[in-house]
């Protein structure tokens, strides 16, 4: 697991290299990434909010609020 991590890390750390090289702004990255994360939860729950927020580690009105906040639909795509 923790070599896992390392590999996970390590992209990361690539694609904010590359971000900050771009004039990425933090606001528009880490929306960005909160949106995907979102998705990919819902995508993963079959569009079942608390299921989305076990997944992500908070509470199912959080997971709420960000949907709205997105414009995403419940089964994890934009509007």
């Amino acid at each position: 697991m923790a070599r896992q991590q390392k590999k996970i890390k390590d992209k990361l750390e690539e694609v904010i290299d590359e971000m900050v090289s771009k004039g990425i702004y933090w606001s528009e990255a880490a929306s960005q990434f909160e949106k995907l994360f979102i998705i990919r939860a819902l995508q993963d729950s079959n569009g079942n909010l608390s299921r989305a927020a076990g997944i992500m580690g908070v509470h199912r009105n959080t997971v709420s609020k960000k949907i709205r906040q997105h414009a995403i639909g419940k089964k994890g795509k934009s509007t």
